[in-house]
């Protein structure tokens, strides 16, 4: 072997051995420590969330046959936990309550200053009074959906889709699945009847609180009345909340109301007293606006919200 070649040869294994007990040496490094070597830790900075209070029931009552709804589920938002169930996996027809979710894919979809053309009219039920060719903002469509419940607001949301209404229902049923409305089915935008358009209390109730965190659905959902127009100024659609509980019980805050003649009477509420959000899904009731009002004051008077102390082990 060549004498360079030895010589380059132990140059390296010196350079590994000395590379080696730097390593050693070096603080924080295998077991070795120097004289006096005080270990140091470092903690980074982090705090355990405090969990939220956890609701219980006081007197052990729960709502009989004075709340005529099949579907009901009532859910505490904060803790997470379900206070009441009634039929909460049967499908039944939602209606209007459809429209929460025409709202969320709209918003996927388009920046609130869109300009919109309205193509069809669809009058069948309740409206906004838009003329054709009218151009409006997506953002007072929104108003019209989830203010004033207009099948026609929401009809021109789905036609200038890409694709139109089917690509929109597409959307509709794609946006379901990524929240995991397992039971759920639709086949309009607007919430008639179809024995393929389908939800349950407890996908209804899951939509409704995602839909919440939405800052622009929360306010809308909140607003009692309120005026829009389309661009040009041309038209004026003064539109009313068809919820006859905002304004009436304290601390009510929407969600969406909704009627057909399959459905029978539907209401999605959210309520908010002294810190605590709890959400009220009715279904195929006889009477929503009398049932939710009992509900509400049975979660109120029957519950107690327990702090809970988190573990900070």
């Amino acid at each position: 072997m060549a004498k360079g070649k030895i010589t380059y040869q132990w140059d390296k294994i010196l350079f590994l051995i000395l590379l080696a007990v730097f390593f050693l040496l070096s603080p924080g490094q295998g077991g070795i420590k120097t004289k006096n070597a005080v270990p140091i830790f470092r903690r980074f900075p982090y705090v355990i969330p405090t969990p939220a209070p956890y609701p219980t029931n006081s007197t052990g009552y729960y709502p009989g046959l004075e709340v005529s709804a099949v579907g009901i589920v009532v859910y505490d938002i904060d803790s997470g936990v379900y206070l009441y169930k009634r039929n909460p996996e049967l499908s039944l027809a939602p209606a209007s309550t459809t429209k929460i979710l025409t709202a969320l894919v709209a918003i996927d979809a388009y920046d609130l200053d869109d300009v919109l053309t309205v193509k069809s009219l669809v009058n069948d039920g309740q409206d906004m009074g838009l003329v054709s060719g009218e151009r409006i903002t997506v953002e007072n469509l929104l108003y019209g959906t989830l203010v004033q419940s207009a099948n026609d607001a929401a009809y021109a949301l789905s036609e200038n889709y890409p694709g139109g209404v089917v690509k929109f229902v597409e959307a509709m049923n794609a946006k379901a699945k990524a929240l995991h409305l397992e039971k759920s089915s639709f086949t309009n935008p607007v919430g008639f009847d179809d024995p393929l358009h389908i939800m349950t209390p407890t996908d209804l109730t899951r939509l409704a609180a995602f839909a919440l965190s939405n800052k622009t659905i929360a306010k809308m959902v909140a607003i009692p009345q309120i005026t829009v127009s389309d661009v040009t100024h041309t038209y004026f659609h003064a539109l009313a909340n068809v919820n006859q509980l905002l304004g009436k019980i304290p601390g009510v805050g929407g969600i969406k109301t909704g009627w057909t003649e399959e459905a029978g009477e539907n209401l999605v509420t959210l309520v908010e007293r002294n810190g605590h959000r709890v959400i009220l899904v009715v279904l195929h009731s006889l009477d929503r606006f009398a049932d939710t009002s009992y509900l509400i004051d049975w979660v109120f008077t029957q519950f107690t919200w327990t702090p809970i102390q988190s573990n900070p082990s």
